[in-house]
């Protein structure tokens, strides 16, 4: 079944999340985030330890670069279930199944993995802590569960063409974050989840956070760029015109421009 799609169900999380799939900019979005995040990800991920023969579950996959990570480190013997309300393509590999799947929704076998990703997903549940119940028991004894997440409320501006720029780019931190919350997001999860990993029943609880600078020509910022245009209608809603959001994406590619990013959190826990 390497590379395949198979639909389960055609929800979308009580349709809730901002970034679609579907968009024209989903592409360059995931891009940028492999970008910026697979790094911390695999890092984090060859340190809890990923091994051959291993059974894997990666919730929100996206466009796949997890994914097809484990599938190559897993494989032949392994296997990744790589799950997503709206799959994106990826490359096939042996030892991956792609499948349609609302993790809120939809039954997850119970006791099969060894171990369970998910990248940047909880945080736009508003059933984050029932989800996590269910991660729990779809992980064999011993199974590890990690996380990565953002702390979406930290993310200040270091240095900008002037004072004006500088309060443009916080009016659109802000006008994003009010986004999200109205639609059920907590975007200062990241700090938080940690804690909730250990209410779940998890043990061994580890979290380590990340910070990277936002500057022309990273992913960190690129990223931002696409918001920009993913997010439109959204920003609008918040309150910044189309002339704002061309500026921002002007001041994007200018030297003078760096903030900081937001807060990563890398978490894992073990199912005892």
């Amino acid at each position: 079944m390497g590379g395949a799609v198979r639909e389960l169900t055609s929800g979308r999380g009580g349709g809730s999340y901002l970034f679609d799939n579907a968009s024209v900019h989903a592409g360059g979005q995931h891009r940028c985030l492999a970008g910026w995040l697979d790094r911390i990800s695999i890092g984090e991920l060859s340190r809890v330890g990923v091994r051959p023969g291993m059974s894997c579950l990666d919730v929100g996959a996206g466009a796949g670069s997890i994914s097809l990570w484990l599938a190559d480190q897993v494989g032949p013997g392994g296997s990744v279930l790589a799950t997503d309300v709206a799959p994106l393509p990826m490359a096939e590999r042996p030892a991956l199944t792609v499948r349609r799947h609302d993790v809120v929704r939809d039954a997850l076998p119970e006791g099969a993995f060894d171990l369970v990703h998910v990248r940047l997903v909880l945080s736009h549940l508003a059933a984050r802590e029932a989800v996590l119940g269910r991660l729990f028991a779809a992980l064999r004894p011993g199974g590890v569960l990690h996380l990565l997440e953002f702390d979406a409320e930290y993310a200040p501006v270091l240095t900008a063409p002037d004072d004006r720029a500088a309060d443009l780019y916080e009016r659109y931190q802000q006008a994003k974050l009010r986004a999200f919350v109205a639609r059920g997001s907590d975007q200062g999860w990241g700090r938080k989840c940690a804690a909730a990993m250990a209410r779940a029943g998890f043990v061994d609880v580890e979290a380590s956070p990340y910070l990277d600078t936002l500057a022309p020509g990273t992913p960190q910022l690129e990223m931002q760029v696409h918001n920009t245009w993913h997010l439109r209608d959204a920003l609008l809603r918040e309150g910044l015109t189309d002339d704002e959001l061309a500026e921002l994406r002007a001041m994007f590619t200018d030297p003078r421009f760096l903030a900081c990013s937001n807060v990563v959190y890398a978490v894992h826990g073990r199912k005892p």
